[in-house]
């Protein structure tokens, strides 16, 4: 890789708890929606589950010297709810704060920053047979969970991030039921999205009223949405889109209300749309010290009937390259979002908190992975993230995903994103060539 790295710029890699630490019922932890999930036959598309996934919770000091071979400058991991407090509220799993507070030591020995996510989609059981997210007495759990963790690691946590990628959460584990807990209802998904906002709002309160070290945001994945033609109905299609997967959290963040267009279509379609009073508003809106943005590939749409709510048909132009996931490989696309976040919502600090490539790696017979197609992919998307940094847009790190192949969630573990292989049956870590290639790079920021 040949860019030139600004010396203050993050570089990091990420995971989530649910895909790399198994020990899924060990040491107190409770049952999570993704545990009763991938436990139920024909969820999880090569039937496989996150039981024991990369083992990192046996195998975490080792993974932590790998991050330090690699040169890493930060570290985003996410904490398992129910590994910290089993039923998701009330008692505290004391084991479970002392894995995370002993990883988060030893990435601070390695110089490397510990990023934590309170939230990765895995919510603890006990709470969703009491509601799940539709309840505001998960909202109350949440609040509970994060002044825990707060009050427990923030004098060493660099930065908090509350939510992971709540649109994921609210529909597509709500209304398309692909992720736990596999519900298909698009009124409940609405539901949902207003409650995840609500007790992003509260953790936020909670972590000023503590008055705890560190900055705290939220995650998001946006997409640049493109209209298939320059007819006005594909046009409307591009903003109905637009709405859903990007506006429909960000203008809470940062306006404290849902988009009206938005209400206004899933009203005409029958759903009740939940609304915040001016007191919830102010709660969900107040300020954030950064946002993260997750970034992955473009939407290109028509008017059409694949999405029967947004009345859109979904475009894959055969001239693009694609990854193993089947998502078209868009690189300008990372600037065009950070452009589009930036101008509309102005946030402090933006970080690319997720950027990665799934391929269909293999070790050959002398035990190395050549991804060359990852490294490419990595190089591209800095080079046009960089560009926008250059432009005057806050972007201050980037990590790329995923530190290591994982479970891919309803993919199980058949797809591949990591810098470093792992053999799921001897669970040994293989650094493949990109692995090389961003350690290099890493490093270069100290030569120029």
């Amino acid at each position: 890789m040949t860019l030139t790295i600004p010396r203050d710029f993050l570089l990091g890699v990420a995971t989530a708890a649910y895909q790399i630490e198994g020990a899924w019922d060990q040491d107190g932890k409770g049952e999570s929606i993704w545990d009763r999930f991938t436990h139920t036959p024909t969820r999880i598309a090569d039937g496989t589950t996150g039981d024991v996934a990369c083992d990192h919770y046996h195998r975490w000091e080792s993974d932590v010297a790998l991050m330090k071979e690699l040169g890493i400058d930060a570290y985003r991991f996410s904490i398992a709810w129910s590994r910290i407090l089993p039923e998701g509220k009330g008692s505290v799993n004391q084991k479970g704060i002392d894995f995370y507070s002993k990883l988060i030591d030893r990435l601070l020995e390695n110089d490397i920053r510990p990023v934590g996510t309170l939230y990765h989609w895995d919510l603890p059981q006990a709470l969703q047979e009491r509601g799940g997210w539709e309840s505001l007495q998960t909202v109350e759990a949440f609040e509970e969970y994060a002044r825990v963790l707060f009050k427990a690691c923030s004098d060493r946590v660099a930065m908090w991030i509350t939510h992971n990628e709540p649109w994921v959460s609210s529909f597509m584990g709500h209304y398309l039921g692909v992720h736990a807990p596999g519900i298909r209802d698009f009124g409940i998904a609405l539901r949902v999205s207003r409650n995840m906002l609500l007790s992003h709002g509260r953790a936020v309160r909670a972590f000023r009223e503590g008055s705890f070290k560190g900055k705290i945001g939220l995650t998001q994945v946006v997409h640049p949405v493109s209209a298939w033609s320059d007819r006005e109905e594909d046009e409307a299609a591009r903003r109905r889109i637009d709405g859903y997967v990007n506006r429909w959290f960000l203008d809470p963040l940062y306006k404290g209300y849902f988009p009206d267009d938005s209400r206004d279509l899933f009203e005409k379609k029958g759903y009740s749309v939940p609304q915040f009073d001016d007191r919830e508003a102010e709660l969900v809106s107040q300020p954030m010290d950064f946002l993260g943005i997750n970034y992955y590939f473009r939407h290109i749409v028509s008017q059409g009937r694949e999405e029967p709510v947004l009345e859109v048909d979904f475009h894959h132009p055969e001239d693009s390259e694609y990854t193993d996931m089947d998502w078209e490989i868009y690189p300008s696309g990372i600037a065009q979002v950070i452009k589009e976040v930036g101008d509309e919502y102005r946030p402090p600090e933006i970080y690319i908190t997720e950027n990665g490539i799934a391929l269909p790696d293999r070790v050959d017979e002398k035990e190395k992975i050549g991804d060359g197609k990852r490294a490419e992919y990595l190089e591209s998307h800095l080079s046009h993230l960089l560009s926008a940094r250059e432009k005057g847009y806050p972007v201050k790190g980037y990590f790329y995903w995923s530190f290591m192949d994982n479970f891919e969630w309803a993919y199980g573990l058949s797809k591949r994103f990591g810098l470093v292989y792992t053999d799921y049956c001897s669970l040994r870590r293989i650094p493949k060539k990109s692995f090389f290639g961003y350690r290099d790079l890493i490093g270069s920021r100290w030569l120029s």
